[in-house]
Order: structure tokens, then sequence, then C-alpha cells
């Protein structure tokens, strides 16, 4: 997909270039990149499962394809990231198949998360990462759509996506 704004040319491409739209605003993404992996107090795992369903969801590219070195170093596997559409597919534990369940209707049906889903919620995360798990699926929501949204993607998947368009005219 190409960007839908004008983004200019420069190192790193649109994921990075982006943001010299609006430079002042850098600081606000930065945070809200910078919560969720340097200040949840989830393990990674946890947040990763819950990250990647939003992704899929989001159909964001750049989202799908991150994997951050602290998630890895906390035990996030390609395995992990594999199944969250499917998490009776693979091993998770509880509390990750409960972050993937809360993710999914975080993103597609927050009115539908009701007393009964909460009170299961809360049986296996205390509040406070209850509210942990929601500002990330928060920030994972909000960054996920815009980059989808605005066509953002990895440079290799501007430049296929380019040449399959070329090549299709």
């Amino acid at each position: 997909m190409t960007p839908r704004l004008d983004v200019p040319e420069g190192p790193g491409g649109p994921p990075v270039q982006l943001w010299n739209l609006r430079p002042e605003l850098l600081p606000t993404v930065q945070a809200m990149i910078d919560g969720p992996y340097h200040r949840s107090c989830l393990p990674a795992r946890e947040r990763e499962a819950a990250r990647m369903r939003i992704a899929e969801l989001n159909d964001c590219v750049i989202c799908r394809d991150y994997r951050a070195g602290s998630a890895r170093a906390g035990g996030a596997t390609e395995e992990l990231y594999a199944h969250v559409g499917e998490p009776d597919a693979a091993p998770y534990t509880e509390r990750e198949r409960l972050a993937i369940e809360f993710a999914e209707r975080f993103a597609l049906d927050h009115q539908g998360i009701d007393d009964a889903f909460m009170a299961r919620l809360r049986g296996a995360f205390s509040d406070a990462e209850v509210l942990d798990l929601s500002v990330c699926c928060a920030a994972f929501l909000g960054l996920g759509r815009l980059l989808a949204v605005l066509g953002i993607e990895p440079v290799e998947v501007a430049a296929d996506t380019a040449a399959r368009e070329s090549t299709a005219t």
C-alpha cells in the first residue's frame, strides 16, 4: 500500500519519516510506546500475546512484524505470536489466553466486556495488572490503527507492493 499522506523521503522510509509531518507529536508517540515496553508490570509473554492479537485485528504490517528484544528476552517466542488468533491451538497459560481475549474484545467489542468477563479477568490479574493491560491495549490499538489507516508499512513491504502495482497496470 502506498502511504495515504505525502510522507517526506528519507532514511527509514515512511515509518520513520511520517513523524516529520508533526515532529511535536513524536514525544507523545514515544511515550505511548515506552509505557508498554518499559513501564508495564505484565510479563512480556502476556503483553505480547495481547499486542499481537491487536496487530492482527488492525492488519498493521509493522505491528505484526515487530519483535522487541525485551519481549524476546522475556520469553516471547514465534510460537507465542503464531497462534493468538486461535489460542486453543497453542499451550498458552490461563493469563495469556485471558490477555488475548481481552485484547480482542477491547479492539472489536469493548462494550461487550461485561461483568462476567471482568470477574474472570480479575480472578487471574490484580486490579493494577488489569489497568496495565488496558493501557497497553489502548496504545497498541491506537498506534496500530494509525499506521494501518495511513498506509504506513515497512520499507520492504512498501517496495514489494509498489512493484506489484506497477506490473498490474
